[in-house]
């Protein structure tokens, strides 16, 4: 059963919903078929995330665009709607909130807790709870278990601030009645530790200097928004913002992007499945270093205006190196490769020609998915838990259908491109996981030649 979040109206701190929520499925797929067709990506998973925490900055309403239909998105939804937040579904993908009077009692519950606590989103709450309300509290979030997610960074910054911050055992608090801007130099790029600070910067008194901040697009997106909503931040699209606090912010309208990780996923299911698809309104200007990156597994792609055509390729052969060294694909901050992505690039390289080295930098429990790869016939050398050596098929064999679990989202999609290039069958468990960011990845994939089926 699909997951999806339908707003039929809205009432003040009550969101009339119909809830489905896709528990212990699975799909079938039918390996071996070429796709043919074009795809549209949805609204950026990780933009959204960031989006809808911002709508608590103002009592005015915000009203946000190409919101995708997916797992965390719509508990995200589901969450600000039981905290007093007024929620009307404008059409698909767009919706209208108002943040006029927000429970903080609700804070308290065990209902918020429980919600609070499944999704990882929650902790850019805070935020811009502690900017208007002086406080704000999340249990410890969920979210992928790909190794360890430490959340100093969003805390460290807080208290720079001026708010305290306390663990109780069940709430992770802070609290701050006058905000001050201050100098900060972040101890990691944190994309949602950045969003978090920034979101609290915007109201506190003064200039805050917010130094080694993340950069990625979705934080841009961001701060346009909060500027159009009245916060003045400087320095957009580096690691330096400095920020002039204000004392109340406004309403607004705001789209999001494409999400990058679909449209890079989309450019690894046409390589692997050796099918010719276009991918439409990508705003290409915004992948950064994305395409290069594909283009160096051997991938052909052809940009038509603001579209990806990527057509059927028999063979894709890796890049080496200037010196002749091998490949090696790696993460890295903004304008790097986005870590998202990495799982993508290690399932397209199995049936490349060459070899590619895939080091994780950023969790080191990311790559452990790998083991289900090998099962299905992929030449892969787990190095350790940070970096994995491809050796590619080159189309010499085809990978086999088995029966493997999805660990996580990116690992997911992972193996439902293996699986979709597999010869025979494959069952593919908890992929609650990939509904988590993929909008009903089975129908739109199905209407250009794949045979998925939920289970």
């Amino acid at each position: 059963m699909l997951y999806g979040i339908h707003c039929t109206e809205a009432v003040k701190g009550v969101v009339h919903y119909s809830l489905y929520i896709s528990k212990m499925a699975s799909f079938k797929i039918t390996g071996g078929r070429k796709l043919q067709g074009e795809l549209v990506p949805q609204g950026a998973k990780n933009e959204a995330l960031q989006i809808l925490c911002a709508v608590l900055l103002t009592k005015e309403p915000v009203t946000i665009h190409n919101i995708p239909n997916i797992r965390d998105v719509n508990q995200l939804i589901d969450l600000l709607g039981d905290m007093g937040v007024w929620v009307t579904k404008l059409k698909e993908g767009s919706y209208r909130f108002v943040a006029s009077d927000v429970n903080l009692e609700y804070l308290d519950t065990p209902a918020y807790k429980s919600k609070a606590a499944a999704l990882r989103g929650s902790v850019m709450l805070l935020g811009p709870m502690l900017a208007r309300y002086k406080q704000g509290r999340i249990p410890r979030p969920g979210g992928d278990k790909i190794g360890r997610r430490r959340l100093d960074t969003h805390f460290l910054g807080f208290e720079k601030l001026g708010a305290k911050f306390h663990y109780d055992g069940d709430f992770y608090r802070v609290e701050g009645e006058a905000l001050k801007g201050a100098y900060m130099l972040l101890d990691e790029a944190s994309v949602t530790g950045t969003a978090n600070v920034l979101m609290a910067a915007v109201m506190a008194e003064g200039t805050t200097t917010i130094y080694n901040a993340a950069c990625e697009p979705y934080l841009q997106q961001l701060s346009k928004m909060l500027n159009r909503m009245g916060a003045k931040i400087a320095g957009v699209g580096s690691n330096l913002l400095t920020i002039e606090g204000v004392s109340e912010l406004q309403g607004t309208e705001h789209t999001m992007l494409p999400d990058m990780i679909e449209i890079g996923s989309f450019i690894g299911l046409a390589a692997m499945t050796q099918s010719e698809i276009t991918i439409k309104n990508c705003q290409i200007p915004e992948l950064g270093i994305i395409p290069d990156v594909f283009k160096r597994l051997g991938i052909q792609m052809e940009f038509r205006g603001d579209d990806i055509h990527i057509p059927s390729q028999e063979l894709y052969e890796v890049e080496t190196f200037l010196d002749g060294g091998m490949m090696t694909v790696a993460d890295s901050p903004w304008p790097g490769f986005t870590p998202d992505l990495l799982s993508i690039v290690l399932v397209t390289a199995i049936q490349a020609s060459g070899t590619v080295l895939i080091h994780q930098k950023m969790f080191e429990s990311r790559l452990f998915f790998v083991d289900k790869l090998i099962e299905m016939g992929a030449q892969i050398i787990l190095c350790d838990p940070h970096r994995a050596t491809v050796v590619g098929l080159g189309r010499h064999q085809q990978l086999r259908g088995i029966r493997m679990s999805s660990p996580d989202i990116r690992a997911g999609v992972s193996l439902l491109i293996a699986a979709l290039s597999a010869s025979g069958t494959s069952i593919i468990d908890n992929i609650e996981q990939i509904d988590r960011g993929y909008q009903h990845i089975d129908t739109r994939l199905n209407a250009i030649g794949a045979e998925i089926t939920r289970l």
